[in-house]
């Protein structure tokens, strides 16, 4: 969402179609300190790669001095739930692609929930997701993108082909084109700032 921008600048579409590309690497920061680090990760790997690069200023965080490269499809658990496996509540952890990941965590809050930092659309974190899925009830995936082929659908696929079945929740942009407004506007509208993201899950967790 680029907000003052304009309503034909929306950035809604560039993770699905540079997913279909062979070999593309694309990474989603998450703060300044990630996309730095994401640039020179780029910068070193040979291939073609994608940071996406938002629009607006960080979070705050404090950059490293060191550049490090790293490692390519490899995501970060954040926050751990504290849930208790005998709890009668669904375990639910968000998978969470990208700016929005502030989000998740104030979400996460009060849903006591896992927050994973994926960082790589392509190539996924595999390994974390099989991890996930085995330790939780519901899965919920997060971006600032169209749900349709992004990486919500790269997470779908992969579950299918290791034929686990899971509930999983895609949340994003929907199939339409993203009216003008703020960017703290949009992601309220369109339920994807923290308030948006907690009511979707407790909705999906309760039908």
């Amino acid at each position: 969402m680029v907000g003052a921008d304009g309503q034909t600048h929306q950035g809604s579409f560039d993770l699905s179609f540079m997913r279909c590309i062979p070999n593309m690497v694309i990474m989603t920061p998450s703060d300044e300190n990630e996309c730095r680090q994401m640039l020179y990760t780029g910068h070193m790997h040979q291939g073609p790669s994608a940071v996406r690069y938002p629009r607006g200023s960080g979070t705050g965080v404090t950059p490293t001095t060191e550049m490090t490269a790293l490692p390519i499809g490899k995501g970060v658990i954040r926050r751990e739930s504290q849930q208790a496996a005998e709890a009668k509540a669904p375990r639910v952890a968000i998978l969470s692609f990208g700016t929005l990941l502030s989000y998740a965590l104030d979400a996460a809050e009060s849903l006591d929930a896992t927050v994973a930092d994926m960082r790589f659309v392509k190539p996924l974190d595999e390994s974390l997701i099989l991890e996930l899925a085995a330790t939780h009830d519901v899965l919920v995936t997060l971006e600032e993108n169209a749900i349709a082929g992004g990486a919500g659908s790269g997470v779908n696929e992969f579950l299918m082909k290791q034929k686990i079945l899971k509930p999983v929740l895609n949340l994003g942009l929907p199939d339409r084109f993203i009216e003008q407004g703020t960017q703290a506007e949009l992601h309220a509208m369109l339920e994807i700032d923290a308030a948006g993201i907690e009511k979707q899950i407790r909705a999906y967790i309760e039908s």
